[in-house]
């Protein structure tokens, strides 16, 4: 028995460590978007679109390793509650690269980071899932902040680039939210 606890225990770590390294990769990633969009010469939607093609070849070779590894149990019917995911997780990102071409990085992150906050107060209206008080101070300063910030761009040309950069992160709340209430769908697939 101690040595298959053992066994687990490493497993554990293993995959952890590995959580780790995922995350900060990704979070590298998501860090350098607003910079990279930024610096290419082209209009949001060319770059979404090549964003998108790129990440679906990527996607769907991940989804069909696993597949495989599964042995094919895993469906990839979509069915409609993950159309209406792919559909606005689309939406999401073509707001989210829109908005760097038309507001500044800064800007975006500051509201972005308004997500968790969001998604608790649509977690709280879609699904009835009570908050806590502590949750719901930090999301009335997080506010504030946002509001400071597209306070101080309004007649600076850079407001339409914070709206999309607002309904983006509202974009991102709603499919956290529908990723939980639809637990059964196929979610990296979709």
């Amino acid at each position: 028995m101690p040595s298959s606890f053992g066994h687990e225990a490493t497993k554990a770590a293993a995959e952890r460590r590995l959580g780790i390294v995922l995350v900060s990769a990704s979070a590298v990633a998501f860090a350098l978007t607003g910079v990279l969009t930024k610096s290419i010469h082209a209009d949001p939607l060319t770059i979404t679109c090549w964003r998108g093609f790129f990440g679906s070849i990527l996607i769907t070779l991940y989804v069909l390793w696993r597949r495989r590894r599964s042995g094919g149990r895993e469906s990839l019917r979509l069915g409609w509650r993950g159309w209406l995911l792919a559909v606005e997780g689309a939406a999401a990102s073509i707001a989210f690269i829109s908005a760097f071409k038309f507001t500044y990085v800064a800007n975006v992150a500051v509201i972005y980071a308004t997500s968790p906050f969001i998604a608790a107060l649509f977690a709280f209206l879609l699904v009835r899932e009570k908050f806590r008080l502590q949750t719901m101070l930090a999301a009335a300063v997080s506010l504030c902040g946002v509001a400071i910030m597209v306070g101080g761009g309004l007649g600076s040309g850079h407001l339409f680039g914070d709206g999309l950069a607002l309904l983006m992160t509202a974009g991102s709340a709603l499919y956290m939210i529908m990723v939980r209430a639809f637990r059964d769908s196929p979610v990296v697939w979709a």
